[in-house]
């Protein structure tokens, strides 16, 4: 752990001195919600529809940030210098999936006000809890697969185009049992609670793919 903790320091406080992911990721949020406040022709949304672009929304702000995550060791010889540290190579999974963790919900505490207010219809109070329970699986899932992917695109010269066309699919799952849950969440009478199936999936895919990120981890960082 303390590995992790240390890997986690510098990326946090590499993002602290040079705000290079999170305003870029908050900015293209708004910016998309601008998009869809005029592409849509209405004043606001609700249930289905705001479930689906909140979660498209949200995808693509992370993509931005799955591209930069292993772009100081790449360019700085970070890879090398941990693999010739004593340490366990999995604590740089668990390093960076937390720091994009971390990079996410710093994104959703001033996206999802801003989607509220420059989109949706319902007030968010009702089905606060639910929605950040959603919103956190989904994190999990975008870190775990954001982390693995970014890995192997960050060795390839087209790595901005080689980790969105290997995340998205692997992300499907994960996104289309968020929109589901969350499209309760956000009808005009949300009943407060998101459905208990779409949770369940949510959860198993993060516990599955953690546990397979975990376990190729070391071998594709060793490649």
């Amino acid at each position: 752990m303390n590995t992790v903790l240390t890997i986690l320091r510098k990326d946090l406080r590499l993002e602290l001195r040079t705000f290079e992911t999170i305003p870029s990721m908050v900015l293209f949020s708004l910016a998309s919600f601008v998009i869809f406040h005029f592409a849509l022709n209405r004043a606001t949304i609700e249930g289905q529809l705001a479930a689906g672009v909140l979660t498209a929304t949200l995808l693509f702000a992370a993509m931005l940030a799955v591209n930069r995550l292993f772009v100081a060791e790449r360019e700085q010889g970070g890879f090398d210098a941990f693999l010739l540290a004593p340490v366990d190579r999995t604590a740089l999974l668990l390093a960076k999936a937390s720091a994009l963790f971390i990079f996410l919900v710093v994104l959703e505490v001033v996206a999802v006000p801003a989607f509220a207010l420059l989109l949706l219809g319902p007030s968010l109070g009702p089905a606060l809890i639910g929605i950040v329970a959603v919103v956190a699986l989904v994190d999990v899932a975008l870190a775990v697969i954001g982390t693995l992917v970014s890995a192997i695109a960050i060795h390839t010269r087209a790595r901005d185009l080689i980790g969105p066309v290997v995340a998205l699919p692997l992300l499907i799952p994960a996104l289309i049992a968020c929109a589901r849950a969350l499209g309760p969440l956000l009808q005009t009478h949300a009943s407060g609670s998101p459905p208990a199936k779409w949770l369940a999936i949510l959860a198993l895919y993060d516990v599955v793919f953690a546990l397979l990120a975990y376990a190729v981890f070391d071998f594709l960082l060793e490649d």
